[in-house]
C-alpha cells in the first residue's frame, strides 16, 4: 500500500517514539536501524521507495511501502497509553 504524507508528519511520528524504537522497528521487520533512520529523514532506504517533492510542511512524502510507518505509529500509540 502506497500513501503520501508530508515531511513534517512523518518527522512527528518519528519524535513521538520513546528511546530504541528504530531498534525495535529494526528487529520486528528483518532491516537494519538505519534503514528505519534513514526512512524517517526522507532517504531512500531499500525497497521502502520515498519520493520528496518540494512544498509547505517540508514538501511531500510518497510512501510505496508503510510497513516502517505503521509499526512507528503502533508504538507511538501503545507508549501514549502507558
Amino acid at each position: 500500500m502506497s500513501m503520501t504524507v508530508t515531511f513534517n508528519a512523518l518527522r512527528e511520528v518519528k519524535d513521538s517514539l520513546p528511546s530504541g524504537s528504530s531498534a525495535k522497528i529494526a528487529e520486528e521487520l528483518g532491516i537494519t536501524a538505519d534503514e528505519v533512520r534513514s526512512y524517517f529523514g526522507g532517504k531512500v532506504p531499500n525497497g521502502m521507495g520515498l519520493h520528496i517533492e518540494p512544498g509547505p510542511d517540508g514538501g511531500l512524502v510518497r510512501l510505496d511501502n508503510t510497513r516502517i510507518l505503521e509499526v512507528a505509529l503502533r508504538i507511538a500509540w501503545e507508549n501514549k497509553l502507558r
